[in-house]
This record gives C-alpha cells, structure tokens and sequence, in this order.
C-alpha cells in the first residue's frame, strides 16, 4: 500500500514539473523573427515589415498579445507603432537618411503577427542602401531577416540582429557600380596607409635607392604579386589561415633589411624578394577586403577598386619614400650609406618584433 501512494506522489510530481515546464515553454516567444522585405524602384522603395504580436504588444504595453490581432486594435495602435520602429529602422540611398511613411497595418492571424507596410521617396535610382536595423532590443535573440529586391528579382538577403544591425546593398546599376568604386578605392588607400607592415616593407625595398629603372621594378614586382593572391584569396581559390600568413609578413620585412645589410656590391635581388614576399602580403591585403562584406554581384568591381586603392597608396608611400632618400644622398652620400644601415637595422628589429608576437602571443 505505501509502495501504490509513494508511486502515485512520485506521478503527480512528475506531472508537476511538467506543467510548471509547458507553462514556461508557452510564456516564451515562439518567433523570436521579424521579415522586411525592400523593393527598390527608380521612384521610391516600398517596404512590407511582418512583425510577431508577442514583440509588438511588449514595445505597445499591452498585456495580452492576442489583442492586437482582434479588428481595428492594431489600425488604432498604427501611429504608435510606426513612431517606435521608425526609430529603429534606418534606411540611407546614396549617404542620405529616407524617410518612411507608413500604411494601414495588416493583421495575419494564421501567423500571429502584424505587416507594416511603408514606403520611401527616391528622387533618383540610389547607388548603395545602407540598411539599419534593430527593431526589438528587449529581445537580445531577436532576428530581422531582410530581403531586398529590384523590381521583381530577389537581388540579396541578410540578417540583421543586435550583434550585426547594418548591411550595404549596391544597386545593379551604374549607380551601384559607382558606389562599389567610391567605396573600396578609399579603402584601399586606407589600409596600406595604416599598416605599418605593409609601408616598413615597401620602405625596406627603398632603403638602397637606384635608378628609377630599378625602383619601378621591385615596386611592379610587389604590386604584381599581392595582385595575384589579393584575388585568389578573395575568389576562394586559395585562402591560407591568418595564423600563417601574418608572421610570414612579419617575416619577409626581417628579410628585407637582411638583405640591404648583406647584398654588398653583389646582385641586387630586391625584384625577386618583391615578388616572392609580396604574394604573402596579398594574402594579407585579402583577409582585410573580405572582413568588408563584399557585395556578391560586384566582387569583381569591388576587388579592382581595393586593389586600385592599394596601389594609389603605395605609390604615394613610394614617391615620398623615395623623394626623401634620394634628397639625402645628393646631400651627403656617408650619410645616405649610413641611413640605409641604420633604417635596415630597425627594419629587421620591428620584423622580428612582430614575428615574435604573431607567433607567440
């Protein structure tokens, strides 16, 4: 007998947690989704936005989420919720803020959810949209999943969450093919102009002057190398780990001021180092480009704009560089000697400081 009522504790337990557990399941949000869709034409861009009633009634205080697929709750609510997420959707054509007006909702009860549907005034066909959104930020799972199209063709899609609230669209028009070359030249120049490994190595090749013959040679070598491997990189042909590649860099610049101290009056072998090393910093200039999200109808546009950039800021390092040590040497030739020696001693030490900490840090 105590064995039959420990038994049936021991079910009506059981049967209590389960509740308690089904209770908090049903309390969750089930969709923790919302759906844009952007249909961009040359006048305007028209907007649907399918928002779930448990993320709408939280921003609305209302209670009981159900209420708002009841006939007229979510009409009468419309201002309100357009001012809400208004504030939270950003949409800019050509680097210029759009603004939304907004329709009656829609209530789709068989989803449980409301679509908002909006639009945005163009007054030409924009190049670029930069889409920003974080529409329910109570929510940290919480998921935008945008569509864009042009006309009736799905061009892209993204997720847009807390953690990646922006995305870059570029129009598959002349437009977009501008915007793609506006935005990746400057960057291009941008990175070479900030990595201090890149302008060490290029400086190094300079350090023993020559003939313009002869700079534009080891400069065409190392610009025709990282070329190669900039987009074999990007293309996914062949994209070696960053662990690999970033000492490599580190080491070819110790390389570099090796070989101004020990090359003497032999042959001078700063074309073939050029060329060799610059297929590593290529992979280097890759790892950079991808981190940009590129655009995956304008790969190719946006790989010759970076590639273009990279080479404007070279050139630009170059002709400085080269300037100054030539200046140098027509002053004083002990002291252009000399600079050589000491710059190439401080190309090997910060080759070798940056090796080390790539390696063992």
């Amino acid at each position: 007998m105590r064995d039959f009522f420990g038994r049936r504790w021991r079910i009506a337990g059981l049967l209590a947690v389960l509740w308690l557990i089904s209770g908090r399941v049903a309390a969750a949000h089930p969709i923790p989704f919302s759906y844009l869709d952007l249909r961009i034409g040359g006048e305007a861009i028209e907007a649907s936005l399918v928002a779930h009633m448990i993320d709408l009634a939280h921003e609305l205080g209302i209670d009981e989420p159900e209420r708002l697929l009841v006939p007229g709750v979510a009409e009468r609510r419309a201002g309100e919720i357009g001012e809400i997420l208004g504030a939270r959707l950003e949409l800019a054509a050509g680097g210029r803020a759009l603004t939304a007006v907004w329709a009656e909702p829609e209530v789709l009860r068989d989803r449980q959810s409301v679509r908002l549907r909006f639009a945005y005034d163009l007054e030409r066909m924009p190049g670029s949209l930069i889409v920003t959104a974080d529409l329910f930020p109570y929510d940290p799972q919480h998921q935008t999943f945008l569509n864009v199209y042009e006309g009736d063709d799905l061009r892209t899609q993204a997720i847009l969450d807390t953690d990646h609230p922006r995305t870059e669209y570029f129009t598959g028009t002349w437009q977009g093919t501008g915007a793609v070359i506006g935005k990746f030249v400057p960057q291009g120049v941008h990175h070479i102009m900030i990595g201090p490994d890149h302008v060490l190595f290029l400086i190094g090749l300079l350090l023993l002057g020559g003939s313009i013959r002869k700079l534009l040679i080891v400069i065409t070598a190392f610009t025709l190398a990282h070329s190669i491997t900039l987009s074999a990189a990007v293309l996914n042909l062949f994209n070696p780990p960053a662990h690999l590649v970033e000492p490599a860099i580190a080491l070819s610049i110790v390389c570099v001021g090796a070989d101004n101290l020990l090359v003497g009056d032999g042959r001078d072998m700063r074309a073939w180092i050029a060329l060799g090393f610059g297929l590593i910093h290529g992979f280097g200039f890759a790892s950079v480009l991808r981190a940009m999200e590129l655009p995956t109808r304008d790969v190719a546009w946006s790989l010759l704009s970076f590639n273009v950039g990279v080479e404007l800021g070279q050139v630009a390092i170059v002709i400085v560089a080269a300037w100054l040590l030539a200046a140098l040497r027509n002053w004083s030739a002990v002291a252009g000697r000399r600079l050589a020696v000491g710059g190439s001693v401080v190309v090997i030490l910060a080759g070798t400081f940056w090796f080390v900490e790539r390696v063992f840090f």
